[in-house]
């Protein structure tokens, strides 16, 4: 498996932590999707390129500092699965710290879809592994 694929995954991850959305979307495809279906919130649905600048912005906007810290990166053919912790500081002083698990699909050196998972377990089962595979490849 190509270190490429997690090599532009970390390159978008210190973009959004960052706040510099055109870096994040550098390596975009023109069709790119992110998948917010199972997302909480606001935020929730499908979200082509246009859009999902938007929704990231927006995000990051609501908070006085927000930044992710990525656990692992799994390679699994053409994904990247990445469970990370979101640490965020309200304007009223308010922290948040969450954990999500995201699945970049890049395929030819161009991220086409950014899914986002609430729980790991889900998110390896989408692209067919189990934990003790996840352990097995990291």
């Amino acid at each position: 498996m190509s270190q490429e694929n997690v090599e532009i995954v970390k390159a978008a991850t210190d973009a959004y932590n960052r706040e510099d959305w055109d870096a994040l979307f550098d390596a975009a495809a023109p069709g790119f999707e992110l998948d917010f279906s199972r997302a909480v919130g606001p935020w929730h649905g499908i979200f082509g390129l246009d859009q999902a600048r938007r929704v990231l912005s927006e995000i990051s906007g609501g908070w006085e500092s927000l930044r992710v810290e990525p656990h692992e990166f799994i390679e699994v053919g053409d994904v990247v699965v990445v469970p990370w912790t979101t640490y965020a500081k309200g304007r009223d002083g308010i922290e948040l710290v969450s954990s999500v698990t995201n699945v970049w699909t890049i395929r030819g050196g161009a991220i086409e879809r950014l899914s986002m998972y609430q729980d790991r377990q889900d998110a390896l089962e989408a692209v067919g592994l189990s934990e003790q595979d996840a352990h097995a490849d990291s």
